[in-house]
């Protein structure tokens, strides 16, 4: 049998100079994805896919089987109230995208068809409904459409009593509007063409030219983005600015339009701050004054400025403090102590205050939707490694909760008690403890010939908590035990959790995730022969990092959508999000910053060495890590490594950043990593 042959970029060398430093990309010229040459390129290296995998491909039918036979076809959401109706999402069995619906007054009432998503995404290869905004007076609904998966939405109105779409149409917003009180009046916020940042808030006045809409507000630092939304006390439409460490918002009374809108408190670097209205206060989530894990401060209508701010609930070195709910009577703490969500119910009273009850350690609770202000119910969620989720409807006043619904694993075959969780710490080598999340099933106990699938993000103080998964259960019932590694760089551990893990601490987020790795590999949970890592975008940053730095630790890798030409990304404003990315990573244009990046950036820092068996996926049309990132670094890859091991590449020639748009096509996605990664377990049995 013939070996099938990989595919081999060309190389065209360009220099690319910095602070007089010379690196040399022998790819950038697939940067152009209007060159033919480039989709040929791409194509070629999905046909290596396919006939690489080929053997795979009636397994993976099996597993995408599998997974969807877990999930209820004909599932709705729990319906919430707001503004007199009751709203719901539903799925009708055999189709892919969602209805949206509503009920005037009660549940019993006749059920309206808002969107039904089916019928929109016809004709269309992606398609993706932005957030759906009804007008005060319930008549009218302000929509977003994608069909590209660039996340550039057009604007479209809606008559809900006619069904008439108006012809009203906005190009390249982020979705969604936002209300004033006279109904025909709506915020929205428009994104830059070339750079894709929010960059402008306009007005728009039902039935007038598009052309004549008001810009209110230009942001035009580059490193910040802008939004639009209004607080939940329906007082104040707010425009909000913000980068990785400043915030700014200004405030527009709906009580008195014509002020128009005055800035809250000014920015200042370093100055994050939040906020919420309730009766004559607005409540300020704030890092002021050094309280790095936040505290909420008060302040009157009038004089808003942060030198007004009083406090209201002090820093704590050890909690986290995320958000706060308002409602008439109480308000709801979403904390985070050492490690573990927290949900703190208080009466604005004094009367009254405590904890819901959580024992595990390995679990997700957090504040649901709740739009309605005038109620004693709190809408939260929990789940966790081995618990499917359930919606939970909690009377603040008697303390009853009523579970309206828990997520139904299909198939006949799952039980809670057959899952083994627990969380565990490895020692990283300064030192720190580094908590894992980990689950297998009781069949298969943990040891030197367990399959591990090790995951991590570990960027932006974004937290990966333990959740349940229907879909990780196809790995866990073949023996495969999920760790999720909770590294610096996210907020598991409070934001000094963060700091430690960016800007010129950003390495640590990479040996926090290989200490994981040998750790688990140490204490015989499992083998080099049988470890993988997986991450996605910023995660797979930390794959490319990972490759590179500790390969002998890992059998495969798989790497999604992986931010890993991090330094030729980030020299390039004009690449959509680059600016906004200053305070994560630091800005290259700075010498200190440079030389940190180019000594961890993936791409820049392959080799001649052995690598594990690797596959790597994107989206053509990814607006947030371009396709070419991975399709050079790939091809550098190929050049370079010195090993007989897999590499496949798999490009997505019709989607973006998130895959598929489908509920079920994602799937398949997933069917696809988890059989290379079966596949490489021998593990594939029809």
């Amino acid at each position: 049998m013939n070996k099938i042959k990989a595919p081999r970029a060309k190389k065209i060398t360009k220099q690319l100079v910095a602070h007089n430093d010379v690196r040399l990309d022998d790819y950038y010229w697939l940067n152009d994805r209007e060159d033919p040459e480039v989709i040929s390129y791409l194509k070629s290296e999905n046909e290596y896919y396919d006939q690489m995998t080929s053997h795979t491909k009636a397994f993976q039918d099996v597993l995408f089987k599998e997974m969807k036979g877990r999930i209820k076809e004909d599932d709705s959401s729990v319906p919430y109230k707001l503004n007199g109706y009751w709203y719901k999402t539903r799925y009708e069995t055999g189709k892919e995208y969602p209805i949206y619906t509503r009920f005037k007054g009660s549940l019993d009432a006749e059920e309206e068809t808002i969107f039904d998503c089916n019928e929109m995404a016809k004709g269309h290869d992606y398609f993706s409904l932005g957030g759906i905004s009804v007008s005060p007076d319930n008549k009218l609904a302000v929509f977003g459409v994608d069909t590209v998966s660039r996340r550039q939405y057009v604007l479209r109105v809606k008559n809900l009593e006619t069904g008439e779409i108006y012809d009203d149409k906005i190009e390249n917003t982020t979705g969604g509007g936002v209300w004033t009180n006279d109904n025909k009046t709506f915020y929205y916020t428009k994104k830059d063409p070339v750079t894709l940042r929010s960059d402008k808030i306009y007005k728009h006045v039902l039935g007038t030219s598009v052309d004549d809409d008001e810009l209110v507000f230009h942001e035009e630092d580059e490193t910040f983005s802008t939004f639009v939304y209004k607080t939940k006390s329906k007082k104040y439409i707010v425009i909000g600015s913000h980068s990785t460490l400043t915030s700014e918002f200004q405030i527009m009374s709906l009580d008195n339009p014509e002020a128009g809108f005055k800035v809250f408190s000014p920015r200042k670097r370093g100055l994050e701050y939040s906020i919420a209205h309730y009766d004559d206060s607005f409540y300020i989530l704030t890092n002021k004054d050094g309280a790095t894990n936040f505290k909420l401060m008060k302040v009157g209508e009038e004089n808003t400025d942060a030198e007004h701010w009083q406090e209201f609930i002090g820093h704590r070195e050890d909690v986290l403090l995320n958000d706060i709910e308002i409602f008439k009577d109480y308000y709801v703490l979403s904390e985070r102590k050492n490690g573990l969500n927290r949900i703190k119910i208080v009466r604005w009273d004094g009367a009254d205050a405590y904890y819901l009850p959580f024992n595990s350690e390995t679990y997700t609770a957090y504040v649901g939707n709740n739009p309605d202000f005038d109620t004693e119910l709190l809408r939260y969620s929990y789940n966790s490694l081995t618990t499917p989720s359930s919606v939970i409807d909690f009377n603040m006043a008697t303390k009853e909760k009523e579970v309206k619904k828990e997520q139904e694993v299909l198939g006949g075959t799952f039980k809670k008690e057959n899952y083994v969780e627990k969380r565990i710490w490895a020692i990283a080598a300064d030192g720190v403890k580094i908590p894992i999340s980990i689950v297998h099933h009781k069949n298969f106990p943990l040891s030197k010939e367990t399959p591990v699938l090790q995951y991590a993000y570990g960027s932006y103080g974004y937290t990966i908590d333990p959740y349940f998964s229907t879909v990780r259960l196809s790995l866990l019932d073949r023996g495969f035990a999920y760790a999720i590694a909770h590294i610096r760089g996210g907020e598991y551990l409070g934001r000094p959790w963060y700091e430690d893990g960016k800007l010129l601490k950003k390495k640590n987020t990479f040996t926090d995730f290989i200490d994981c790795s040998k750790f688990l590999i140490s204490e015989e949970m499992t083998s080099p022969d049988h470890l993988y890592a997986m991450g996605g975008s910023a995660g797979g940053l930390l794959m490319g990092a990972i490759a590179n730095m500790a390969p002998e630790l890992y059998n495969g890798i798989i790497a999604t959508v992986p931010f890993v030409d991090v330094v030729t990304t980030m020299l390039d404003d004009s690449i959509p999000l680059t600016t906004g990315e200053y305070d994560e990573w630091g800005n290259p244009n700075q010498l200190e910053y440079y030389e940190y990046m180019k000594s961890y950036s993936p791409y820049d820092n392959v080799k001649p060495q052995d690598y594990p068996n690797m596959l790597v996926t994107t989206g053509l049309h990814d607006s947030q890590v371009q396709y070419f990132e991975p399709a050079k670094w790939v091809a550098k890859l190929r050049d370079l490594k010195t090993d007989e091991n897999i590499l496949l590449f798999h490009i997505n020639m019709e989607a973006g950043h998130g895959g598929a748009s489908g509920r079920f096509e994602a799937l398949r996605e997933t069917a696809k990593e988890y059989a290379f990664l079966l596949d490489l377990e021998r593990k594939i049995l029809l």
